[in-house]
């Protein structure tokens, strides 16, 4: 058994004699609903076509239960983002022939004359924001995005202006190759008022050389009402979060986040994070979400509720947890965070009295975690803050 995949764009394909005759050889096909329209009359007689939809499990066993070659035709480059990656997963042992064409963003370069190469890519079909996110905040000065019918050119624009980002140029094209081919310079303000049509993708190009303030000051987040000094000062913030060694950990907790100022500039100092904020105010949720896009700081994800009662089963387990506030109950709060904490990770803790701190590193004895930082700081006329940093043994006691 083969499988051939062959790359087309959005018009009906001029196939080389070579794939003529691979075509006419074969009784097996598969691709898009798009695709099927465009190939059909170039199919023999007696073919046998089967749609590719999600999930692609149906796929895989139509292969299986053939035993016989196949071709499959996708959009572009099979290799770019597509299914040909797909394939080779699920059929290691099977040979396949990528016979490619090119690929969205390629096509949409050629129209504007771009240096495509200089661009990073991220595809936002079926995933997340993470690193789409993680570029705006490092300040990529370019970038090409793949789309889906979900991440839309216009909600991809909303969510950057909610965030701050105007600072782009767009280079828009949607059904790039084909009859009904649309291209468009763009700000990122007439992006979010316009529709388009799918298929599409863009590339974004920097207007200037501002990237997001880190090291915030207290004064410049919106407080909890009456309470503006319920802020981790920036100095011990900073601090703190470097003892924490942020570039070699994945997920960041922030358990009693309040207005969000530890998580934003973890966020921001360390963009690859997967950042949690956990409070118990629900006025917070707003406040944290406001402070997060005045300092262009998305992705945070915000958990209201009593943290001991917020469900975290389906949360990726932290490697790094800052504990900002436990409501009375330190010791039931560090027991929770023990369960979820990976092995060797840490727990940052700013006691601002020698009782908190006791209770800390007491917890700490008893639970075999290692002090391994215990500093303290003052900042103005603040009483002196002591920041604790404590890790977790590799095989814990319970």
């Amino acid at each position: 058994m083969k499988i051939t995949i062959i790359g087309i764009s959005d018009r009906v394909p001029e196939f080389t004699a070579k794939e003529q005759r691979l075509i006419q050889s074969v009784k097996f096909f598969a691709g898009g609903s798009r695709h099927k329209q465009l190939v059909a009359d170039l199919l023999p007689a007696e073919s046998s076509w089967h749609d590719i939809i999600v999930p692609l499990s149906n796929l895989y066993k139509a292969i299986e239960d053939a035993c016989d070659d196949w071709v499959i035709f996708a959009s572009g480059d099979p290799l770019f983002y597509g299914i040909g990656i797909t394939l080779k997963r699920e059929f290691p042992d099977v040979k396949i022939d990528i016979l490619p064409d090119f690929n969205s963003l390629q096509l949409l370069a050629h129209q504007f004359q771009l240096p495509y190469g200089e661009f990073q890519t991220i595809s936002l079909t079926g995933r997340s924001f993470d690193a789409f996110d993680k570029a705006l905040i490092q300040g990529k000065e370019r970038m090409g995005i793949l789309t889906d019918r979900k991440n839309t050119p216009t909600t991809i624009a909303h969510r950057m202006l909610d965030f701050g980002y105007t600072n782009y140029s767009m280079y828009f094209g949607e059904c790039l190759g084909g009859e009904n081919q649309r291209v468009l310079k763009l700000s990122i303000e007439d992006a979010a008022k316009m529709t388009f049509q799918h298929p599409n993708c863009f590339y974004l190009e920097k207007t200037d050389d501002v990237i997001p303030l880190k090291g915030i000051v207290e004064s410049a987040f919106e407080p909890l009402e009456g309470r503006p000094k319920m802020i981790t000062k920036m100095p011990i913030r900073m601090a703190t979060l470097a003892f924490m060694e942020l570039n070699t950990k994945k997920v960041f907790w922030d358990v009693g986040a309040c207005t969000g100022s530890v998580s934003i500039d973890a966020r921001l100092n360390h963009p690859h994070l997967k950042v949690v904020a956990f409070e118990i105010r629900k006025e917070s949720e707003g406040i944290i979400h406001r402070n997060a896009q005045k300092f262009k700081a998305p992705g945070i994800e915000v958990l209201i509720g009593d943290y001991l009662q917020v469900q975290k089963r389906e949360l990726k387990k932290p490697d790094a947890v800052f504990l900002g506030g436990y409501g009375g109950r330190m010791e039931a709060v560090l027991d929770d965070i023990h369960l979820y904490l990976k092995e060797k990770g840490l727990i940052a803790f700013n006691s601002v009295s020698e009782s908190s701190k006791k209770r800390f590193v007491a917890w700490c004895h008893q639970r075999a975690y290692q002090i391994t930082q215990s500093v303290q700081m003052s900042v103005d006329q603040f009483n002196p803050i002591t920041i604790l940093i404590a890790q977790k043994p590799d095989k814990p006691d319970f």
